[in-house]
C-alpha cells in the first residue's frame, strides 16, 4: 500500500516523499520512512551526476546544458540575437532530445506505481548506458570531438537526462527533480527565515542544492583531465542508482510479503 503525501510544513521532511511499501498494520510506517530516505538519497545522487554532465556540456560541448533546460532556453534566446556567438543548434537539439526522453519515460511509466517500478530501473539503466556510450565516444576521438560529435554527445545525453527527470517526477520527492534546483532554492529560501530552525537549514532541499553545486565543481575539474572519463563516471552514477533502487525495492517488499 502507499500513503498520501502530507502537506504540513512541520512534517514534510519525513512524509513529503515517495510512498513506500507496507501498511500501518504491518509496521509499514517505519518501513515507509526507511524507503523514503533511501529514495531521497538515490535522487540526491542523480542530482550530483546532473551537475557533472551540465558542467561538461557547458564547458566542453559548446555551451550546451544537458540537464538544465532553463539554461538552454536562455542561451538560445541570446543566441538568436547574436550575443557572444552563442550556439543555436546545440541548445535547440538538447531541448528536443530532452523532451523525447521525458516523453518516452512518461509513456513507459504511465500506469506504474510511484514506489520504484521495475520499468523505472530499466529506464535509468538505458539513460546511464546512453551517457556512458557518449563518454566512450569522447574517448575514441581522444576528447577532441568536432562540432558534429559535440552535437551527438550533448543531444543523446540530453535524452538520458529527460528520462531521468521523468523517473524522478514519478517518484515524487518534493523539491528534488534531479535536473534543476530553482524551485528547490525558492522553497529553501522562502522557509529558511520564516521558521529558522536546524531542520529548515539542513534538509533535503539543502542536500539537493549542495549536490548540484558539488557535481558541477567535479565536472568542471574533470574537464581538464578527460571529458570522456567524466561522462563515463556520470553515466555509471545513473546505472548504480538504478540498481540500488531496484534491489532496495525488492528488499523492502520482503518483510511486508512475509508477514501476510
Amino acid at each position: 500500500m502507499s500513503y498520501p503525501p502530507q502537506s504540513t510544513a512541520k512534517d514534510e521532511e519525513s512524509k513529503a516523499e515517495p510512498n513506500g511499501p507496507g501498511s500501518p498494520a504491518e509496521g509499514g510506517v517505519r518501513e515507509s520512512d526507511r524507503w523514503n530516505r533511501r529514495v531521497l538519497w538515490l535522487l540526491i545522487g542523480l542530482t550530483f551526476g546532473t551537475g557533472i554532465v551540465d558542467a561538461l556540456g557547458y564547458l566542453a560541448l559548446n555551451h550546451v546544458f544537458i540537464g538544465n533546460m532553463t539554461g538552454n532556453i536562455v542561451i538560445l534566446g541570446m543566441a538568436l540575437v547574436g550575443a557572444d556567438k552563442l550556439p543555436v543548434l546545440g541548445p535547440l537539439l538538447a531541448m528536443l532530445c530532452f523532451s523525447l526522453g521525458a516523453s518516452f519515460a512518461g509513456i513507459a511509466l504511465r500506469a506504474k506505481p510511484s514506489t520504484w517500478p521495475g520499468t523505472a530501473t530499466v529506464i535509468l539503466l538505458l539513460a546511464g548506458s546512453l551517457v556512458v556510450s557518449m563518454g566512450a565516444l569522447s574517448l575514441v576521438v581522444q576528447d577532441r570531438p568536432d562540432t558534429s560529435a559535440q552535437l551527438v554527445m550533448s543531444s543523446l545525453s540530453a535524452v538520458a537526462m529527460g528520462m531521468q527527470a521523468y523517473v524522478a517526477r514519478k517518484l515524487a520527492v518534493r523539491d528534488v527533480t534531479t535536473v534543476v534546483v530553482t524551485s528547490t532554492l525558492t522553497a529553501f529560501a522562502g522557509e529558511l527565515f520564516v521558521r529558522p530552525t536546524k531542520k529548515s537549514l539542513m534538509n533535503r532541499r539543502a542536500a539537493a542544492i549542495l549536490a548540484m553545486l558539488l557535481g558541477a565543481a567535479v565536472g568542471a575539474g574533470m574537464v581538464h583531465l578527460s571529458t570522456g572519463f567524466a561522462l563515463l563516471c556520470a553515466g555509471l552514477i545513473i546505472v548504480v542508482v538504478s540498481l540500488l533502487g531496484h534491489f532496495a525495492t525488492k528488499s523492502a517488499l520482503v518483510p511486508a510479503n512475509s508477514s501476510r
